[in-house]
């Protein structure tokens, strides 16, 4: 993977396609890497588009480029660091699919640049537009892990093993048997970043206000918050065994787009459908990026 200098990262990506065809911006999620695309992407280059896959802050070999800076993972943030990544490349408007917390990176791109964002697939992880209310209880204890990182010890526990408190999540989160340990440990690579543990502490507490976001980033958290719903054209991807995001937690996802909308529930899947089910959803993301609307 190149790497390209933004004025916070040194970020890895894949850039991959047609250098001249329209772009597809692909945002992996927690806890995951930029490989979660790869049975995805084969498709979409058929169906004539480019994507750029870039590992987040605090993954694989995306680097900090100071030492000085704030370790921080907001989605905010991560949505100023994609548009300063597509800056860099020269991109001016593109389509963002993205998976957990790169579905709320996609929304809050939609939202801080709506000039430059035509088209967005959101899979796994409800909006947050509007803002995020305490869940009910039934929610709350499925997430379990946003609480336990919001506590010392619970950090702690985070730092001494994250490959353990990772792989509880993939064993929890999705049906028995979607992986192996081969491939958990492939991916796992991408999590002896050196700023993995502050980075993904930062983003859990950040959602429930245990601590501030980037004050970089706090403009776009706002509006965020401030907006009801979104007009660009729109796909969400629920898999009905989603073991932490089921799909009653998605049930007002459709009153959260006012333009061309699909929702995809996929049985037998759960909270990774790129990885479970990539041809149904690179069929669904070719048609939401190709179709004319």
């Amino acid at each position: 993977m190149p790497l390209i200098d933004t004025p916070d990262l040194h970020i890895a990506y894949r850039d991959e396609g047609q250098p001249d065809a329209p772009v597809v911006l692909l945002l992996h999620g927690w806890p995951d890497d930029v490989s979660t695309w790869d049975a995805v992407t084969p498709a979409l280059h058929r169906a004539g588009l480019r994507t750029i896959a870039p590992s987040l802050r605090g993954f694989g070999k995306t680097r900090f480029a100071s030492e000085a800076a704030p370790r921080t993972g907001n989605s905010g943030i991560l949505a100023m660091d994609a548009i300063a990544l597509m800056d860099a490349l020269g991109v001016e408007r593109f389509a963002v699919a993205g998976h957990d917390w790169g579905s709320n990176i996609a929304e809050a791109l939609a939202v801080g640049w709506p000039e430059r964002v035509s088209r967005i697939a959101m899979l796994a992880t409800p909006p947050r537009l509007g803002g995020m209310p305490t869940p009910p209880f039934w929610h709350a204890q499925l997430q379990w892990y946003h609480w336990f990182m919001a506590t010392d010890r619970g950090a702690a526990a985070v730092r001494d093993d994250r490959r353990g408190f990772a792989h509880r999540q993939w064993v929890n989160w999705s049906p028995a048997g979607w992986f192996d340990e081969a491939m958990f440990e492939r991916v796992a690579a991408a999590w002896n970043n050196p700023d993995w543990v502050d980075v993904t502490l930062h983003s859990y507490r950040a959602r429930w206000d245990v601590a501030p976001p980037d004050p970089r980033s706090a403009w776009l958290e706002e509006k965020v918050k401030a907006m009801a719903a979104l007009s660009l054209p729109a796909l969400y991807v629920q898999g009905a065994e989603d073991g932490v995001n089921p799909p009653a937690a998605a049930a007002s996802v459709p009153d959260k787009f006012t333009g061309p909308f699909h929702y995809l529930e996929l049985p037998a899947v759960g909270h990774f459908p790129q990885r479970e089910s990539p041809d149904v959803v690179a069929e669904a993301l070719v048609t939401l990026f190709t179709a004319d609307m």
